[in-house]
């Protein structure tokens, strides 16, 4: 590659990389469509493979995945909403506990004085705004309403969701040999490498890791639900949720259920069946979930992982969160290729050589 066309590359990285961080605020619909259309293109495959055309296939797996998803929201959300109502009338009476029993325990083993915290203010506020916070349907167009722009932008973005979806999971295969017919003829081969072995880092991630979070958020709210936690299916999911970022999901998760029982049950023998469920579901996890379904392709340290969604959010917001694991993933297939690279040059052979002698 000559220096004038290296510089035209980094160049247009630059220009592209600015255009994505400007037009972040708009790209969340296409993104949101993309993924889902990357997640369901397999299934299409499978019914192209049985000689049904691309396009009926499409449509079949449009369809099955719209009614699914509407038949999941309209079990799980009303579950949900009366759930987040019972935790906003469990906090009162979690903090009317640990005010009688944590604060005088406190003062007298460690002489931490906690008189002066206004414990009923906080409860009379939170009493009186926990049914504004359970219909959370209500809230949410309460305040679009007070936008016609809001919900304008928040209309097309929802619309603009499974028509993206649609016409990228239809033409998927189509836009692929388009761009492979893009690529200089010398360096196909590396670049179909490349982009293979990105594609099954990302079918491990996106694919791998949402079941992962669907088993582990099922295992967490089944256990609890076993031992009797009212707010089981919450806290469950929210566990499941937070645990693509490793253990944030087992610590919050744990914490949050072991604070319920305690006010629900008034007990410790409760909270150590909850902890018995979270330890369970996190070996089964550990040993069964994580190696079936993700195995090692991905290769990103827990440290990375913590870093690029923070990163991620600081730098793109949403978006970020969105982008940052798939991206981090990526740019680990380029970091061994170049590694490999640098491995076989001569460079580091010359160098190697003299370390021999």
């Amino acid at each position: 590659m000559k220096e004038s066309q290296r510089w035209s590359l980094f160049i247009g990285l630059i220009v592209l990389g600015w255009l994505v961080y400007s037009l972040s605020p708009v790209l969340t619909p296409f993104i949101v469509g993309a993924f889902l259309a990357y997640l369901t293109d397999p299934l299409v495959n499978r019914l192209q493979s049985w000689k049904v055309p691309r396009t009926l296939a499409a449509i079949l797996v449009f369809v099955s995945f719209g009614a699914l998803l509407a038949t999941l929201m309209l079990l799980i959300v009303p579950m949900l909403e009366e759930q987040v109502q019972q935790l906003f009338i469990t906090i009162p009476a979690a903090f009317t506990r640990i005010e009688a029993s944590l604060f005088p325990w406190l003062h007298e083993k460690l002489s931490i004085n906690l008189v002066n915290v206004n414990v009923d203010w906080i409860k009379q506020n939170l009493a009186a705004h926990w049914q504004q916070a359970g219909g959370v349907a209500a809230t949410v167009i309460k305040t679009l309403s007070h936008s016609g722009r809001a919900v304008f932008t928040w209309v097309v973005n929802l619309l603009l969701i499974p028509v993206v979806m649609f016409y990228l999971l239809r033409d998927w295969d189509q836009l692929g040999r388009g761009l492979q017919m893009l690529i200089p003829r010398r360096m196909l081969p590396t670049v179909l490498d490349l982009f293979y072995q990105c594609d099954d880092v990302l079918s491990a991630f996106i694919r791998g890791q949402l079941m992962v979070m669907c088993g582990l958020g099922f295992l967490y709210f089944f256990g609890m639900f076993l031992v009797g936690l009212r707010l089981a299916l919450l806290i469950g999911m929210a566990a499941g949720l937070m645990s693509i970022v490793p253990y944030l999901g087992f610590i919050v998760g744990i914490t949050a259920a072991s604070l319920a029982a305690v006010v629900q049950f008034h007990d410790w023998l409760h909270v150590i069946l909850i902890w018995v469920v979270f330890i369970i579901a996190q070996t089964i996890e550990a040993t069964t979930l994580t190696p079936w379904l993700l195995g090692d392709r991905i290769g990103l340290h827990p440290v990375a992982v913590i870093f690029a969604v923070l990163a991620g959010g600081q730098l793109f917001g949403f978006i970020g969160v969105l982008l940052a694991l798939p991206v981090s993933a990526v740019i680990m297939v380029f970091i061994r290729y170049l590694k490999q690279r640098y491995v076989e040059s001569n460079l580091y052979m010359k160098q190697a050589k003299k370390e021999s002698e």
